[in-house]
């Protein structure tokens, strides 16, 4: 019994060094980390290509091969993810998590579920709120369009997800690519108010989709262009009231005139 203790506390060191490695690769801003979250975003935009290519595939057993992969991927990706977490019950109610269980039971049982691999774009989005994204636009030179490429990413985000979640539930069994161009053009033509009518979705799941299609899309569009008229302000929380958002070039505080030190682009 008592030559079994030390090997336990080998694996639980073990156990501990794997989890430092791996928060290093998702949280960290060194070259090593920048490029396993790089192949992370590969493999989202891979999942989707598959999702987009479902209906040229045969559901035979290359079609299932190539699922059963992506899945495995997404498994090890979320198990991952899971010993990164500092709690395990607040990881699985995350909505990045359930969004990632949902796809791992579709690709699963794909003879049963509908493909909504197409979810895997809201990585895209919640990439575009971490902290990476700041650094990485930083180093190539981008700050000063972060606001801008962040409204652009949610607004593309949105128009995906509801042009896959058309495609899936009203086109997908349609031959050649036309399905998905009829949910394109069905969710931008929605968007846009436009509503030319030559394609409509039918039932009250049609008509609801199209209603929250316009709510938020017209939302996300009218953020984009006021993102984009908008005047550069930089994040600096002033020390003495707080306000984060200030012109780059100022000196004092617009809400209670204290001086401010921001620095330079550069630095």
């Amino acid at each position: 019994m008592a030559e079994q203790v030390p090997e336990a506390g080998k694996k639980t060191t073990a156990l501990e060094a794997l989890r430092n490695r791996l928060r290093g690769l998702y949280y960290g801003t060194d070259s090593r980390a920048l490029r396993f979250q790089l192949t992370i975003g590969v493999i989202d935009v891979l999942v989707i290509l598959f999702f987009l290519a479902g209906p040229y595939l045969n559901p035979g057993s290359s079609y299932l091969v190539i699922d059963y992969s992506i899945a495995a991927i997404i498994a090890c990706e979320l198990f991952a993810r899971a010993l990164v977490a500092n709690n395990a019950g607040r990881f699985l109610l995350k909505p990045m998590t359930l969004v990632d269980l949902l796809i791992l039971a579709t690709l699963l049982a794909p003879q049963h579920f509908s493909n909504f691999a197409f979810l895997r774009a809201l990585r895209i989005w919640s990439f575009s709120q971490s902290r990476i994204f700041e650094v990485v636009t930083t180093k190539l030179g981008c700050r000063r369009y972060q606001d801008v490429m962040r409204a652009c990413i949610a607004f593309v985000t949105f128009l995906f997800l509801i042009s896959g979640f058309v495609y899936t539930t009203f086109f997908y069994r349609d031959a050649g690519i036309n399905g998905f161009v009829d949910a394109l053009y069905f969710t931008v033509a929605t968007i846009t108010t436009t509503g030319f009518g030559d394609i409509t979705l039918p039932g009250t799941l049609g008509k609801l989709t199209s209603i929250v299609t316009m709510i938020f899309g017209v939302s996300l569009f009218v953020r984009l262009a006021q993102t984009i008229v908008r005047p550069y302000k930089v994040t600096y929380p002033c020390p003495q009231c707080g306000l984060s958002r200030h012109d780059a070039d100022a000196v004092h505080c617009k809400a209670c005139g204290h001086i401010l030190n921001i620095p330079d682009e550069g630095m």
